[in-house]
């Protein structure tokens, strides 16, 4: 392999890992699993006669029965061959000692198994007769298992991370009787709404881009042999996609008709037919088996689907054992059994909470369901406090006890704390959007979507004349928000589109300590911690089907919805609001005038004044809910 070759493959690597998998690289160890597991390899029959490819490993101790635990993969199940076995068996250490019976597979389409792969599959099993869909496929698995495996105790549980994570979910969809526990872990829910590539309507572009360029291409037969990895050709993913110019670019230079799912994105600019076929929640309904939604409150990726998922068993599946999960994570850093999940960039959180979660919650919660463990008796949600740096154990999500309250806007960059400020009567403020120079969305050089960015220091950003700020004064009291944030606006552009992009950001003491040690030289004195972070694509202010234009200079109501935080803003640190208009190359740049952006061209790009109020006839402020 040729040093460039070489290069490209560590970068692939790496890309894969943060996008897809968790850190495990510490477990059981390869001489732990082949002294007491026998790994076997077997192409199980689905309904329709496509064989999937699943790995099983089976304990060598036959003197007593197992449960089973399967993971539903895209990502492969490699190694292939009886003879190679995975060092580590499980979501992490505990559970290849403890005594299951392991089960890999390749989904439909994917790797060693046959058929074709669909990207986020529609489920159709529930309403058309003879179909086939992951929740089918789940099922025909679990029965094929349980009938075939000698040793198994009739009980299955199952769970996986990100797309794994929806595999899971899916099999909650009219779920075969001998699954009794399930761990969706920062599921795919909905792909244009909140999920991965969209949020509210706009595209998360490197996500997107560099999730496909490595992932989307068709596999034309059974292989176990991975695809060359993308090359960027320079390690600053700002200049890349600033050089990509227009969207239909990327498949003009890059994709050149090879990556399908992306041309079928390129021609769904809306939330049509298509997208709402791979919107899973509505099918989250009557699950049996008990469940334990996962996710990380930093998670870049599906912190969505952790969440919704949650909240639609909840609504939908009066009765059962279902639990929340979040801790203070990005994407998957609570797997495996290496990350201690005490940081995240700069931001401390004085525990091991990755190592909290695996020994208290997670091991006991599939030790209980699937092996008639003492009951942990986990709460309904089992929630990690930021900034206070502590679990809580609550009866509901969100709590309780929570009142609803109001970040105000103000003039002369003033955020009220206390819901009840006296609105300037002719108040707004005013800022230039350039999409030929974006808001940089990232204070690093970087070649994807890092892991840190939704805890990154906002304060290059905040010296831009692009982006404006509100901030409160030293808060004289804690503050705690827990529950979704809800900006509720009114702006006005001069063009006849815009994205509005709302941070909420925790300002730290001026004398806020440094770390000690502190190799990179990080200065915490007046860090602004962003808490959390979204954009709302203005077409999509009133319908996600139905995009409708700005008229110029006219201001206009904007809502969005932005993710739950449970975040205490501590006494002596600031609350901040950012707002403007790019968020680069995080999301795709607005071109600022009405079109379908998925085709737009150079010359749709404009500049545009951007306005936001604060007046008595046209106040903003922020909605949120705050714990006593």
């Amino acid at each position: 392999m040729s040093r460039r070759m070489f290069a490209r493959w560590v970068v692939f690597s790496c890309l894969v890992s943060w996008l897809v998998v968790p850190e495990t690289a510490l477990g059981q160890g390869l001489e732990y699993v082949k002294a007491h597991y026998t790994k076997y390899e077997f192409k199980i029959p689905m309904r329709d006669g496509v064989r999937l490819f699943t790995s099983v490993y089976v304990p060598k101790d036959e003197s007593r029965s197992y449960p089973i635990l399967l993971n539903r993969t895209p990502y492969s199940v490699r190694p292939y061959g009886v003879d190679q076995s995975k060092p580590d068996l499980g979501p992490h250490a505990a559970f290849g000692t403890s005594g299951y019976i392991f089960a890999y597979q390749d989904v439909r389409g994917r790797w060693m198994s046959e058929g074709v792969f669909v990207n986020m599959r529609p489920i159709k099993a529930d309403v058309e007769k003879d179909a086939v869909d992951e929740s089918t496929d789940t099922f025909d698995t679990i029965d094929w298992l349980i009938k075939n495996l000698p040793n198994n105790n009739g009980r299955v549980g199952q769970s996986g991370i990100s797309y794994p994570g929806f595999y899971t979910a899916c099999g909650l969809v009219g779920s075969h009787p001998a699954l009794k526990a399930a761990s969706p872990q920062a599921p795919v829910l909905d792909w244009f709404v909140g999920d991965d590539f969209h949020h509210n309507g706009a595209l998360f572009l490197p996500h997107a881009f560099n999730f496909l360029a490595n992932f989307g291409h068709p596999r034309p037969y059974p292989t176990s042999k991975p695809g060359v990895p993308f090359d960027h050709g320079t390690p600053d993913v700002y200049d890349f996609f600033l050089k990509l110019g227009a969207l239909p670019n990327a498949d003009a230079r890059y994709y050149k008709g090879d990556v399908p799912f992306w041309d079928e994105m390129m021609q769904h600019g809306t939330y049509d037919a298509y997208w709402k076929a791979r919107n899973l929640r509505p099918h989250l309904k009557d699950v049996k088996p008990a469940v334990m939604s996962v996710g990380g409150w930093f998670d870049a990726e599906n912190l969505f689907g952790a969440l919704e998922c949650y909240r639609n068993i909840e609504a939908n599946s009066p009765g059962i054992a279902n639990t929340l999960v979040m801790g203070p994570w990005y994407h998957g850093q609570w797997g495996g059994n290496r990350n201690t999940g005490e940081s995240l960039g700069y931001v401390k959180f004085d525990a091991k909470t990755s190592d909290f979660y695996r020994e208290s919650i997670e091991f006991p919660f599939f030790e209980h369901h699937l092996k008639g463990a003492p009951d942990p008796k986990l709460p309904e949600a089992f929630v990690f406090e930021t900034g206070r740096n502590e679990w809580k154990k609550l009866d509901a999500w969100p709590p309780k006890t929570v009142q609803p309250h109001a970040l105000v806007l103000l003039g002369d960059g003033k955020l009220a704390v206390d819901g009840k400020p006296e609105p300037d009567p002719a108040g707004f403020a005013e800022y230039p959007s350039d999409p030929a120079k974006p808001v940089p969305s990232n204070p690093n050089i970087a070649i994807g979507m890092t892991r840190e960015y939704m805890v990154d220091d906002q304060r290059f950003a905040g010296r831009r004349p692009d982006v404006l700020v509100f901030q409160s004064e030293p808060l004289e009291a804690d503050l705690t928000l827990a529950g979704p944030i809800r900006p509720d606006l009114h702006v006005s552009t001069s063009g006849t589109d815009s994205d509005w992009i709302v941070k909420v950001i925790d300002v730290y003491p001026d004398d806020y300590p440094d770390p000690d040690p502190n190799p990179s030289g990080v200065k915490m004195g007046g860090f602004q911690q962003l808490v959390r972070g979204d954009v709302m694509r203005g077409k999509f202010r009133d319908s996600f089907e139905t995009p409708k234009p700005f008229e110029p200079g006219r201001p206009t109501a904007l809502k969005m919805k932005m993710n739950d935080v449970y975040h205490t803003f501590k006494t002596g640190h600031r609350i901040m609001v950012q707002i403007q208009s790019t968020w680069f190359p995080l999301v795709d740049r607005n071109p600022q005038t009405f079109v379908d952006i998925y085709q737009a061209k150079p010359t749709d790009f404009q500049k545009a004044t951007q306005r936001v109020y604060y007046s008595k006839e046209f106040p903003s402020k922020i909605d949120v809910l705050v714990a006593p």
